[in-house]
């Protein structure tokens, strides 16, 4: 990446971060509907594919409600620490197929956890205007710190934190599984991001099921298309 284009992506995600905020924007008992947010890449020709599923889920029966996708070319280079901007058009153009309007997106990456604050989930809600939540499957480290392994409990979780700051949350949703991380994207606090994730828990997989049905979606419609 040459210094102009981080030069400029670092001036949109700094400005952005000034909006970040970590504290509920909503009631719990508000939240009916919670989307999952995953995208699938793949190549032909020489030419970078993406298919975007959403999944909206009912917050309390967990039924799904809708499910949308959307394939395109993705024009943006996959740069590390700047994922949003190769995933957010995809998103974008997913989302306004949507019937539904969800009261939360959940994402299968990271939201404050992040160098700069700004991981998919968190850029995300500055476009969608709506709380979000970040899930990752594994660690992305920042800098030299790690994070600590919580106890073999459902539920249990430790904190990772970076500067005497809170960037996320390690959680074992299930005993004897790896660990999720959990982190906010905006306008939400991290221990509301935990209970929500663990709401959408159930017993065949450690991931909130919001996250799990749209990657299941994502490599289904994969598949499909690369036939």
């Amino acid at each position: 990446m040459n210094n102009r284009l981080e030069e400029k992506l670092n001036t949109i995600q700094n400005n952005l971060k000034t909006n970040i905020c970590l504290e509920n924007k909503f009631q719990l008992d508000e939240i009916n509907q919670v989307a999952g947010v995953d995208i699938a890449y793949w190549s032909n020709n020489n030419v970078d594919y993406g298919v975007c599923c959403i999944c909206v889920l009912d917050y309390s029966s967990k039924e799904i409600i809708e499910q949308v996708e959307y394939v395109g070319e993705v024009e943006f280079p996959y740069i590390s620490g700047y994922l949003a901007f190769r995933e957010l058009p995809l998103i974008l153009k997913a989302v306004k197929k949507l019937k539904n309007s969800p009261d939360m997106y959940m994402f299968d990456g990271n939201g404050y956890l992040h160098s700069r604050h700004m991981g998919i989930a968190t850029q995300a809600s500055f476009d969608l205007g709506k709380p979000t939540i970040g899930i990752a499957k594994t660690y992305l480290k920042i800098g030299n710190v790690d994070y600590t392994m919580p106890e073999n409990v459902a539920g249990a979780y430790t904190d990772i934190i970076i500067n005497d700051e809170v960037y996320g949350r390690t959680l074992r949703t299930r005993v004897d599984v790896k660990p999720i991380f959990v982190s906010c994207g905006n306008w939400i606090d991290i221990d509301t991001a935990t209970k929500i994730t663990m709401n959408f828990v159930k017993k065949d997989s450690r991931l909130p099921i919001t996250i799990r049905y749209a990657d299941l979606a994502t490599h289904e419609a994969r598949r499909n298309y690369q036939k």
